[in-house]
């Protein structure tokens, strides 16, 4: 028989741990796959290890992913505080995008120290109007978030499609389905010449570092952790549920569409169908591994980006599927949620007692 015992007080080794614990376990895990690949298991690490820190431009492209993967796990990290179930990042991050290139592909013209905060604004509001809208109906008619703003991805891709086969196309595209560019006084700067990491690595490291305090040191913040913590209590302290939770939504929403904005006016230059590779839904493993910390985010962010990249590199160095690297971060979200589980109870193993 299996009993579980609430923890009173979890240890911070434990509480800390985890995350690096999970991670761990997964890398590990993950020689069993490439074994059975046939590929030289300690060969492939070190490639993996060398494709994500092994130069100066490796280290470029991992910090260049990993700048929206910052911005989606802030996104659901401040959501999932508050309960808010946000599954729809994916699609605030094409929102936040077409936005920006709508404004910035030559609507308006202007210096950089107006064009890059405009198109930032923008991408932004987009982002937050996505996520108001679910969280609404379920805090007025109780409708399930997850489902709402999962189906939104899938309406909001579609409807990028459609503007790029329309009013957003490029002519000069030669029929392919992108935008027309984002104008040179809106693009985000290179931070190191000749690489592509961009001024939206440091836009993202504020918002986690602003993040962390509005979250511990106001007292918003101080509203959203209680209503995440019980917002039957909450409610019975005088704190609104729904105000506090449209807060949340504009944050959750803002952050995913900035997202997108630092994709096309950092790295691509122009929307197009293929921007993401899903960065809305590795901002949930991202939040997770970080046990929603804003500076926790950072690290994950760091780790789930270089496991990306190195895994690239590796694929193409010994001939093993890149896919290897979805195999990674998805088993250190099993570990996460497993060590997560256990460090908030004890699990008791009791021999049944024989009826006679």
């Amino acid at each position: 028989m299996i009993r579980f015992e609430p923890r009173i007080n979890p240890s911070a080794i434990m509480v800390y741990g985890v995350p690096v614990m999970a991670a761990t376990i997964a890398i590990l895990l993950a020689a069993i796959p490439l074994a059975l690949a046939g590929a030289p298991i300690i060969n492939a690490y070190g490639l993996m290890i060398s494709g994500a820190f092994g130069s100066m431009f490796s280290i470029s492209e991992m910090l260049t992913r990993a700048t929206p993967l910052i911005l989606t796990g802030l996104a659901a990290a401040i959501a999932f505080r508050a309960k808010l179930w946000n599954i729809g990042a994916e699609g605030q991050l094409y929102m936040g995008a077409m936005a920006a290139v709508a404004i910035g592909s030559g609507v308006i013209d202007g210096p950089s120290y107006i064009m890059i905060p405009v198109v930032l604004i923008a991408g932004a509001l987009a982002g937050a109007v996505m996520l108001i809208g679910p969280t609404l109906l379920k805090t007025r008619l109780g409708v399930d978030e997850v489902v709402t703003t999962l189906l939104l991805n899938f309406i909001v891709i579609l409807f990028v499609q459609m503007m790029l086969e329309g009013a957003l196309k490029d002519p000069m595209s030669m029929g392919w389905p992108q935008s027309e560019p984002v104008i040179d006084s809106a693009v985000l700067p290179p931070l190191i010449e000749r690489m592509r990491v961009h001024l939206g690595l440091v836009i993202a490291l504020i918002c986690a570092v602003a993040l962390a305090i509005f979250v511990k040191r106001t007292v918003w913040g101080f509203e959203i952790r209680a209503i995440g913590e019980n917002a039957a209590a909450a409610r019975f302290s005088g704190i609104s549920a729904t105000k506090t939770m449209v807060l949340v939504a504009m944050l959750s929403g803002g952050l995913a569409g900035l997202a997108g904005v630092s994709e096309v006016a950092g790295t691509l230059g122009y929307l197009a169908t293929d921007l993401s590779p899903g960065y809305g839904y590795a901002g949930i493993v991202v939040a997770m591994l970080a046990r929603l910390s804003p500076v926790g985010v950072i690290i994950s962010a760091v780790f789930v980006a270089s496991v990306f990249v190195g895994a690239d590199s590796m694929s193409r160095a010994i001939g093993v599927s890149s896919y290897l690297a979805d195999l990674i971060v998805a088993m250190s979200l099993l570990c996460v949620l497993i060590g997560g589980f256990l460090t908030r109870f004890k699990v008791h193993f009791e021999r049944q007692k024989s009826a006679g």
